[in-house]
């Protein structure tokens, strides 16, 4: 597989490995940004293993430092598996 730019979400290096091991993002029922993206939107992150996965389930459920305080992101993060 080609990759033009660098910030794909695959490692080039790892475009091969199977995956069966991921986290669905979503957005809850009434939130405003469905009307920019649409209802039916969601992205999955596929991951080797069982370890890689929850380990970036944390990192993506934490709060980063670059919100304001009155920021509330609200994706739905879902584990799952094929």
């Amino acid at each position: 597989m080609d990759f033009c730019h660098q910030h794909n979400l695959v490692d080039q290096s790892d475009a091969g490995r199977e995956r069966g091991y991921g986290i669905r993002v979503t957005l809850p029922a009434g939130d405003t940004l469905r009307n920019v993206l649409g209802d039916d939107w969601e992205r999955l992150h596929w991951y080797a293993t069982e370890e890689e996965r929850d380990e970036a389930f944390e990192s993506m459920a934490a709060r980063h430092g670059y919100y304001r305080k009155t920021d509330s992101p609200t994706q739905v993060l879902e584990k799952i598996s094929r």
